[in-house]
């Protein structure tokens, strides 16, 4: 269903979601009316969690594949575009502060 892969890097102050793919029919980006929601959402979660231990305060980044998902990512995850990327390379998003509060505590229970 859902695939990620992070990298924690002690020169950056956030974990870098390397990698993160769903099954084509659940891919907001690709479908209408996708199959299963939020699995990308629960990824981004995972990987703030991951920051959140390893003292980065929750920051992560992500790279945009396609112009699609970088819109995705900016309008339904909060996501700042980072500046000078090198030619060629795909739009680095930076998910922080209170976007990443967000999307962390909608997976939390209330007790």
């Amino acid at each position: 269903m859902a695939l990620g892969a992070y990298g924690i890097e002690e020169n950056v102050v956030a974990v870098h979601i390397v990698y993160m793919e769903s099954q084509a029919q659940s891919n907001p980006t690709l479908c209408k009316e996708p199959k299963y929601r939020g699995i990308g959402r629960a990824l981004v979660a995972y990987g703030i969690k991951l920051s959140v231990d390893a003292g980065f305060n929750g920051d992560v980044t992500l790279d945009a594949k396609t112009p699609e998902l970088a819109k995705h990512y900016e309008q339904n995850f909060g996501a700042l575009l980072i500046p000078g990327r090198k030619s060629g390379a795909a739009p680095r998003y930076l998910i922080c502060d209170e976007a990443a509060i967000n999307i962390f505590t909608s997976y939390l229970e209330e007790g």
